[in-house]
């Protein structure tokens, strides 16, 4: 009796195990299948993790927001706490997006047909007192993994010509990188599953 208790007991932690993996992989697949699509200028970086993979470590044209565009920094305040921030992008002339306001905490009005938001962290500890200071949200799309062996040339390239992300944005902000791009030309999708 308690071995058929022990298979039982097995088989419905690895259901609950197999559920929560294709819960997180399907939600990941609904935002690049759903999402808004955005395109942002990717600025070379040098990645030196070898043990990893090959990967396109990522900095972007908003990778570094100016606490100008911050909308609701609170008066007499310092430094930011450990807090989320809404960064509102609208499509720039040459096709690449570009923030136009921030928030901390969710935006106070949907973004409009020619907008899309992006969520992001800011970790605790940057300067808002000068109008000239930036801070750096995560927005969890720092890295583009790429087939062995093509990453360091790659990443060589994007120190000569433009190459950018083409993210795919949920309703709620959270982003999904969908390709890297190299100009107007795909190099890498990001497959669904």
């Amino acid at each position: 009796m308690t071995g058929k208790k022990l298979i039982a007991s097995a088989l419905v932690l690895a259901l609950v195990q197999i559920g929560f993996l294709s819960w997180i992989i399907a939600g990941r697949a609904a935002i690049l299948r759903n999402g808004k699509e955005v395109l942002l200028k990717v600025e070379p970086v040098d990645p030196r993790d070898l043990l990893r993979g090959d990967y396109i470590s990522i900095n972007n044209n908003i990778s570094r927001i100016p606490v100008k565009l911050i909308a609701n920094v609170p008066q007499g305040v310092s430094t930011s706490d450990d807090s989320s921030i809404t960064v509102r992008l609208k499509k720039g002339g040459d096709g690449y997006w570009q923030p136009s306001t921030a928030w901390f905490g969710k935006a106070p009005v949907p973004a409009g047909p020619e907008e899309a938001d992006i969520a992001g962290h800011v970790a605790a500890g940057w300067d808002l007192r000068s109008p000239d200071a930036t801070i750096a949200p995560d927005y969890g799309i720092d890295r583009f993994y790429v087939p062995e062996g093509e990453g360091m040339a790659i990443q060589n390239d994007i120190r000569v010509r433009p190459f950018g992300i083409k993210l795919a944005l949920a309703a709620d902000g959270t982003a999904q990188i969908k390709a890297l791009m190299d100009g107007d030309k795909t190099l890498f999708e990001e497959p669904l599953y």
